[in-house]
């Protein structure tokens, strides 16, 4: 499995609002724990990224990839529509089955 590529997918999926795909590239057990709120299903995830996220015009970019023994760790920026940078972040994902399992967020 090209782990590498899901990842870009995930990304991809967020900024462009595709959630069917988003849907599609997490494990049916998808977990995600952030600093300020934990999801502990695809669906919330899914249905938090369309319509609870405070700003959904955002792109983010990564800088580099780390793989380890056991999952891939993704260090990048978020931005706003003006090219503004929000925040610094390193996402941990683990992977079952082709999907995302688990994705650990610090920011």
């Amino acid at each position: 499995m090209d782990y590498e590529r899901l990842i870009e997918e995930y990304y991809r999926c967020l900024d462009a609002h595709d959630y069917e795909t988003l849907h599609s590239v997490l494990h049916p057990e998808f977990v995600q724990h952030r600093p300020d709120r934990s999801f502990e299903s695809r669906q919330a995830f899914v249905e938090f990224m369309r319509t609870g996220r405070p700003d959904t015009d955002t792109t983010h970019q990564i800088d580099a990839l780390l793989k380890s023994t056991a999952s891939f760790a993704a260090y990048g920026r978020l931005f706003d529509s003006e090219g503004e940078k929000l925040f610094e972040f390193i996402d941990v994902f683990r992977f079952d089955d082709g999907q995302i399992l688990a994705v650990d967020t610090f920011s």
